[in-house]
């Protein structure tokens, strides 16, 4: 019986394991990931505008036709944005000069010198 020899029988073949490499792969595509959504993240909570931004925009783009309403909204971000010494002059002299656009019924178009007073106001903001 020892003399039969057996076909079916093969010799050990190596495998080429390449784990090792599929592991590392996993790990750096994981990092890319996660470090792809942290930036993400940061970048939607930094890029939320601060509240003198806003009030900027929406002080810049007010209808100066509107007399009426651009008096009362220029009073209340005027107040809002003005932070410095320079600038807190400049808002209370735009404003004292816009009482008289607020309380009446009816009110003419801005003259000349608050239009100018309020450009400047707008020049010295810094936001």
């Amino acid at each position: 019986m020892n003399e039969l020899k057996i076909n079916d029988i093969k010799d050990l073949v190596s495998i080429p394991d390449i784990s090792f490499y599929i592991l590392i792969l996993l790990i750096v595509l994981g990092t890319i990931i996660i470090g792809f959504v942290g930036y993400l993240i940061y970048r939607f909570f930094k890029n939320k505008k601060n509240p003198r931004k806003r009030y900027y925009e929406i002080i810049k783009n007010l209808d100066l036709n509107d007399t009426k309403n651009a008096a009362y909204q220029i009073t209340l971000y005027a107040r809002k944005l003005a932070k410095n010494e320079r600038e807190i002059k400049i808002s209370e002299e735009l404003i004292s000069l816009l009482e008289e656009y607020k309380y009446k019924k009816d009110v003419k178009k801005f003259e000349n010198n608050i239009i100018q007073k309020y450009e400047l106001f707008m020049e010295t903001i810094d936001v």
